[in-house]
């Protein structure tokens, strides 16, 4: 289904500490992007909804929609922490950005697919949550 690093999971627990939601669980939401993209929405919540998928990733919840679970098949979501890009890292075999993944949150912003952010769009994109507000990308341009 759906892997997190354990990396991952304590850089997750982290932020839930330092947002007061220490119990809270993350919501992962795929939308399907132009050009067979996708974007990720990332959010913290309390309780999981009927219809989700609850996966534990080393003490960590994560909850998947129904309409997600099938896109996120086989990803794997990491942690890096570099000079070109540092934050989450969602590995998704059905949406593969050229460079590979997308990193956000975290110190270093947004990076996707290894490429710079910018407004021409083709390939993977992520939008989600970090310090300092909402990102989005998108893979190659």
């Amino acid at each position: 289904m759906i892997s997190v690093s354990e990396l991952a999971s304590e850089k997750l627990k982290g932020i839930m500490q330092e947002e007061g939601q220490p119990d809270s669980a993350l919501r992962i939401m795929v939308v399907p992007g132009p050009h067979g993209g996708a974007q990720y929405m990332l959010s913290l919540e309390k309780e999981a909804k009927a219809e989700d998928s609850v996966i534990d990733a080393y003490g960590v919840r994560i909850l998947v929609d129904s309409d997600s679970l099938p896109l996120l098949e086989g990803s794997e979501i990491d942690y890096v922490d570099g000079l070109m890009r540092s934050g989450f890292v969602i590995s998704n075999p059905n949406f593969m950005a050229e460079g590979g993944g997308c990193a956000c949150g975290g110190e270093g912003g947004c990076g996707c697919g290894g490429h710079e952010a910018s407004d021409q769009h083709e390939g993977g994109a992520c939008a989600c949550g970090g310090e300092g507000g909402a990102c989005a990308c998108g893979g190659q341009h």
